[in-house]
C-alpha cells in the first residue's frame, strides 16, 4: 500500500510528510501533479541532504538486480506504469523518520529502487513512538 492511500490516517495521527527529490523543480513539480502528491517536495540538486544520510549511487545489480524486476513485474500488473528516468537512476533513497524532538527514529539506506519499509511498518514505528533509531 503506497504512503498517499493512508494520507486520512497521516492526517488523524498528525504527522508531517515530506519527500526530497534531487531531480529539477520541473520534474518535480510534473510528478507531484501526475500523482497528485500531498505534501511538500523539497529539492536537494546538489544531494547534500542524500550525502548526509549515506544515501549514494547504487551500483548496477542494486539498480538493476533480480529482485527490482520483480518488483516492478508486481507494480505493472496491479495497473502502475514507470516513468521513463530523466535523471540519475543510479541515486539511492531511503527513508528516514524523525520524531518532533529532532531524533532520528528510522534511517533506512535503500539497496536499490525495491527496497523500501512497507508503510504498515512504518506507521507502527511512529505510533509506537518509543524505538531507537534503526535501520529496517
Amino acid at each position: 500500500m503506497q504512503l498517499q492511500q493512508r494520507e486520512s490516517e497521516i492526517n488523524r495521527l498528525e504527522l508531517r510528510v515530506a519527500a526530497v527529490t534531487f531531480e529539477t523543480l520541473r520534474h518535480a513539480r510534473g510528478y507531484v501533479e501526475e500523482t497528485r502528491f500531498p505534501w511538500p517536495m523539497l529539492i536537494d540538486e546538489s544531494r547534500l541532504l542524500y550525502r548526509t544520510y549515506g544515501m549514494e549511487r547504487g551500483s548496477f545489480r542494486e539498480i538493476w538486480g533480480v529482485r527490482n524486476w520483480g518488483v516492478y513485474f508486481r507494480l505493472v500488473a496491479q495497473g502502475w506504469l514507470p516513468r521513463l528516468p530523466h535523471d540519475d537512476v543510479n541515486q539511492l533513497g531511503g527513508d528516514v523518520i524523525v520524531d518532533p524532538g529532532g531524533v532520528v527514529r528510522l534511517h533506512h539506506i535503500g539497496r536499490g529502487p525495491a527496497d523500501r519499509p512497507s508503510v504498515d511498518s512504518l506507521l507502527e514505528l511512529i505510533t509506537k513512538g518509543t524505538r531507537p533509531a534503526q535501520s529496517l
